[in-house]
C-alpha cells in the first residue's frame, strides 16, 4: 500500500512518535519530517530515526506543503494547541490520546474539526486487533444476544514503585487524571465500540497509592526506567489505580479495574462481555484468540486466522492464520483506514476509524469519573 500524494510529519519522538512512524513506513507513507521540543534536538532524532528533516518548529512544519498530515505524539498538555494550530493551518491530524486535558478543550477541538473539512482522528489504535473487530461483528450480527454485563480491565505495573516516574504523573502535564485518562480511556472505547453501549452514569474510586513520588533530577523515557541517580521528592494527586461501575443506556451494566501498580502486569487490556446467548472474552496479552463462551455447549476459541473471520476482522489481519498479531499492527491497521479514508477524499461517509468526536466522549466520561470519585456517588455523564 502506497501514499504517494500524502506525507506525514510526526510531531514528538518519545514512545509512541516512533510506533507511528514504523507504522507509517510499513504502510508505504512517506514522512515529511519531524518537530521536537527544540531543533537540535530535532536534527539528533531525525538522524537517529532515519528522517532527512528536521524542522525548527512546528510552525515550519505547518508551512511546508508537503507535510498533509501531523501525528501528535506529544504529552497531553500539547495536545489541545498543537492540534488547533494545525487545524487552523488547514491539516488532517492524527492526534494521541486523551484528546485534551479538559472537555471544554475537547470541545472546541471537536467544534473545529467539524468546519475543518480535514481528517481528525485519535489514536485508540486497540479498536483494530482483528478479533476485537471480530467480537464488534458477532454483536452487530445479534449472535451475542441482548447484553448483560460487561466487565474488564487494563492493568500494568510500570509505576509499582514510588521509584517510577514519567511525565504523566505530573497533573499539569497528565491531566487531573492519569491511569484512567492514559489507559482506562482505551478500554472504555473499545468496549464501546464493540458493543456500541453508551455509558449513562458511572460510580469510581480513584486511589494514589504513592502519596509522593521520587522524580529523576534529570527525565527518562516513558518504560525506560530511571535515567539518573539523584531524586527529588513531588507530591502527587493522579490516580494510580481506579474501580468503576458503569450504567449503560438500554440497561446493561458494567465494571472496569483500570492500574498502573499491578505487578506482572505488563499491558494487559481485557473485557469480558455477557449476552443472553453467549458471552465473548478477549485479553491484548494474549491478542490472537477470541473466546465465546456458551451454556448448552462447549466453549470455543477462535483464533486470529482471515480463513475464518468476518470479512469485517479481515480488514485488520495482516497475516495467515498461525502468524500472530501484536500491536504495531494495531497501528498499521488504524493508520491504513485513516489514510485510505483520506485519500477517498469523500469526508461525508462516516469515519471507521476513531475521530475527535469520540475523543471528547472520553473527555465527557473521564469528567463524570473524576466526579464520582469526589463526591462518592452515581454520576451522569454529559451529554456530547
Amino acid at each position: 500500500m502506497n501514499h504517494p500524494g500524502i506525507k506525514a510529519c510526526i510531531v514528538g519522538t518519545g514512545f509512541i512518535g516512533p510506533a507511528h512512524l514504523e507504522a507509517l513506513r510499513r504502510l508505504g507513507v512517506g514522512v515529511s519530517g519531524l518537530v521536537e521540543m527544540s531543533e537540535e534536538f530535532a536534527r539528533r532524532k531525525a538522524g537517529e530515526l532515519g528522517i532527512d528533516r528536521a524542522y525548527a518548529s512546528l510552525e515550519e512544519a505547518l508551512a511546508d506543503p508537503e507535510a498533509s498530515v501531523f501525528h501528535l505524539a506529544v504529552p497531553n498538555h500539547l495536545h489541545f494547541p498543537l492540534a488547533k494550530k494545525v487545524l487552523q493551518a488547514g491539516k488532517h491530524v492524527v492526534c494521541e490520546k486523551p484528546l485534551a486535558m479538559t472537555s471544554a478543550e475537547s470541545a472546541e477541538l471537536l467544534a473545529l474539526a467539524r468546519g475543518s473539512g480535514r481528517v481528525c482522528a485519535v489514536n485508540y489504535n486497540l479498536r483494530f486487533y482483528p478479533l476485537v473487530r471480530e467480537a464488534r461483528e458477532r454483536i452487530a450480527k445479534g449472535e451475542v444476544g441482548k447484553i448483560h454485563l460487561v466487565h474488564g480491565s487494563y492493568l500494568q505495573d510500570w509505576l509499582l514503585y514510588d521509584t517510577d516516574w514519567n511525565w504523566r504523573l505530573e497533573s499539569g502535564k497528565g491531566g487531573a487524571l492519569r491511569a484512567v485518562s492514559d489507559i482506562g480511556t482505551h478500554w472504555l472505547d473499545m468496549v464501546g465500540f464493540v458493543t456500541g453501549l453508551e455509558a449513562e452514569s458511572v460510580f469510581a474510586d480513584t486511589v494514589t497509592v504513592h502519596a509522593a513520588r521520587k522524580r529523576p533530577t534529570r527525565a527518562g523515557e516513558t518504560f525506560g526506567g530511571s535515567a539518573s541517580a539523584g531524586f527529588e521528592d513531588v507530591p502527587i494527586s493522579t490516580d494510580d489505580f481506579a474501580t468503576i461501575l458503569i450504567r449503560y443506556r438500554g440497561g446493561a451494566r458494567g465494571s472496569l479495574t483500570v492500574s498502573q501498580v499491578s505487578a506482572g502486569r505488563k499491558n494487559s487490556l481485557s473485557f469480558e462481555i455477557d449476552g443472553a446467548a453467549e458471552s465473548l472474552s478477549w485479553n491484548s496479552e494474549s491478542p490472537n484468540g477470541l473466546l465465546i463462551g456458551r451454556r448448552d455447549g462447549p466453549n470455543l476459541v477462535l483464533p486470529k486466522d482471515p480463513a475464518l473471520l468476518s470479512g469485517y476482522a479481515c480488514e485488520a489481519s495482516w497475516y495467515p492464520g498461525g502468524h500472530q498479531e501484536g500491536y504495531p499492527d494495531t497501528l498499521r491497521s488504524a493508520f491504513a483506514n485513516i489514510y485510505r479514508y483520506i485519500e477517498n477524499g469523500d469526508f461525508s461517509i462516516k469515519p471507521e476509524f476513531p475521530t475527535f468526536e469520540d475523543g471528547h466522549r472520553e473527555m465527557l466520561l473521564c469528567d463524570a469519573i473524576a466526579e464520582s470519585a469526589v463526591r462518592g456517588r452515581w454520576t451522569p455523564v454529559a451529554d456530547r
